[in-house]
């Protein structure tokens, strides 16, 4: 038993699509906000994007246009749907679910975009 499954990641060449997944057992999972993050190596993890309980969506500048955040309450899932991936946008994907002070994070997921 786990809290987190994310799976989608993979390997995929440049301006192709890769969509991950993330099923979550949290509670309060329909009150909370869930989140994408990634982290590169020796970088700071970062933001990627997320979408509140009343489902409203905000994106970091540098993926606004390409990917798209989803969740569906009914199963404990959400998803990153990514659009022309750059090499840039190689890193290990985190989900999260923070209902108020309680913030949950998946084990991580490899990307990688490379030709």
């Amino acid at each position: 038993q786990v809290e987190f499954v994310e799976s989608g990641g993979g390997l995929v060449r440049p301006g192709g699509s890769l969509t991950l997944s993330c099923v979550s057992s949290a509670s309060h999972f329909n009150k909370a906000v869930v989140a994408w993050h990634r982290q590169v190596p020796g970088k700071q993890r970062e933001w990627v994007a997320d979408i509140s309980s009343g489902f409203i969506i905000k994106y970091a500048d540098s993926v606004k246009g390409r990917f798209t955040i989803s969740r569906d309450n009914r199963q404990n899932t959400m998803w990153l749907q990514m659009m022309n991936l750059k090499p840039e946008d190689t890193a290990v994907y985190y989900c999260s679910v923070q209902y108020l002070t309680d913030l949950r994070w998946g084990q991580g997921i490899q990307v990688t975009v490379s030709s």
